[in-house]
C-alpha cells in the first residue's frame, strides 16, 4: 500500500490505508508513506502494521491537540486525549517517520503528546518525535491517578499489560517529562534534545512509572543528550510513580544536564524505591561524583544485565534487532 498526498498512491491519508486492514490482522502489512505533511489524528488499532516513510524529516504526521483544549461540553481534553498518533495494537513498526505535536509550550497549552504508545513489541527506527511537555507516552497507565478519579483518554479502564517498546536511531525532542509511562522501553543510539524554556529548570527527560513488579523500565544505550539550554538546567528524570526505573548506559551528556542528575519530585519515599542508574556516562554533563546519593553507578558486570535482549526478551524471547 502506498500513501501519497498527490494522488499517485492508493491513498491520500495514512488513516485511510490503516482502515482497510482487517480488524484481526495476523499478517505483516506494510504501508509506504511518501514525503509530505500529514495533518492527522492517527489511530493505529490493527496489529502487524508497518509504516515506512521516505525521509524522516520530510514524512511528518502532525496534529495540535493539547491538554487544556476544551471539548464542546466544556471539559478539558487532558493529557491522554492530546495525542497526535495512538498506537494501540501490538507488533507495530515505524521507520523514517516524524511524529509531531505542534501545540507548543506546555506552560500555555499543558501536556501535548506526539505519540501514545499502548502496545507490545513496538519498534521505531530512524523516527523523530517532536513536542514540548509529554512528547512520548509509553503505556500502560499507572493503576490510579494521583489527583481525581480518572486519567481519561483511550487507555482508561484497559487491562494493565507488560508492554515492550524499542526506539533505535530516533530523535526525541521535548522538555518536561517528555518520555514518560510504565512500559519497558529501550532507547538505542537515540538523540534526545531538551528544549530551552529559559528557566532555572528547563525540564526532565524521563518520568517513569514502572510497576513495582517489573525489573526494567527505561534503558538508554549509546545515546546522546543534547540541548540549547543553559548548563546545569535539565534533570535526567523524576519519578511519576515511586518505583520508577531508568538506566543510562554509555551515554554522552551535554552540559545542560544537572550535576545531581535526578529529582525526587518532592517524594522522599521515592528515593528509597526508585532505581536510577548510570554506567560509563561521558561528556560535560556526566558529573558522576555529584549525582544524588540515592542514584546508583553500575559496575561493568551490572551493566551487562541491560543488553537489549535481556531487557525486552520476555517469555516470547522477542528480539527487536532481528525484527526487520
Amino acid at each position: 500500500m502506498i500513501v501519497s498526498q498527490d494522488g499517485s498512491g492508493g491513498f491520500k491519508t495514512i488513516q485511510e490505508a490503516i482502515d482497510t486492514v482487517p480488524e484481526n490482522n495476523s499478517n505483516r502489512v506494510t504501508i509506504h508513506v511518501k514525503n509530505g505533511i500529514y495533518k492527522e489524528k492517527l489511530i493505529i488499532n490493527k496489529p502487524f502494521i508497518t509504516l515506512i516513510g521516505e525521509i524522516a524529516e520530510k514524512t511528518i504526521i502532525t496534529f495540535d491537540d493539547y491538554a487544556n483544549k476544551l471539548f464542546p461540553n466544556g471539559e478539558k481534553y487532558g493529557t491522554f486525549n492530546s495525542y497526535t498518533s495512538l498506537i494501540s495494537a501490538d507488533d507495530f513498526i515505524a521507520e523514517n517517520i516524524t511524529f509531531e505535536n505542534s501545540a507548543g509550550d506546555g506552560r500555555i497549552v499543558g501536556q501535548a503528546l506526539a505519540a501514545y504508545v499502548d502496545a507490545d513489541r513496538v519498534i521505531f527506527r530512524n523516527c523523530r518525535f517532536l513536542g514540548c511537555q509529554d512528547t512520548i507516552f509509553t503505556a500502560p497507565l499507572p493503576p490510579r491517578p494521583l489527583i481525581g478519579n480518572t486519567f481519561g483518554g483511550p487507555g482508561e479502564g484497559k487491562e494493565k499489560r507488560k508492554l515492550r517498546q524499542y526506539f533505535e536511531s530516533c530523535y526525541i525532542k521535548g522538555d518536561v517529562d517528555f518520555i514518560f509511562g510504565s512500559a519497558t522501553a529501550v532507547f538505542h543510539k537515540c538523540e534526545i534534545f531538551s528544549n530551552d524554556r529559559d528557566d532555572e529548570v528547563n525540564g526532565y527527560i524521563t518520568a517513569a512509572s514502572t510497576p513495582e513488579c517489573e525489573k526494567y523500565g527505561y534503558v538508554f544505550i549509546d545515546c546522546k543528550l543534547i540541548s540549547n539550554a543553559k548548563p546545569n538546567t535539565v534533570y535526567l528524570g523524576r519519578p511519576w510513580r515511586d518505583f520508577a526505573k531508568t538506566v543510562f548506559i554509555n551515554t554522552w551528556m551535554g552540559e545542560h544536564i544537572k550535576n545531581e542528575g535526578w529529582h525526587n519530585w518532592n517524594k522522599e519515599n521515592a528515593e528509597k524505591n526508585v532505581f536510577y542508574a548510570e554506567y560509563n556516562s561521558y561528556g560535560p554533563g556526566a558529573q558522576m561524583d555529584k549525582r544524588v546519593k540515592w542514584a546508583k553507578i553500575l559496575t561493568k558486570e551490572e551493566a551487562k544485565e541491560y543488553s537489549i535482549h535481556n531487557v525486552l526478551s520476555g517469555k516470547d524471547n522477542w528480539n527487536p534487532c532481528l525484527d526487520i
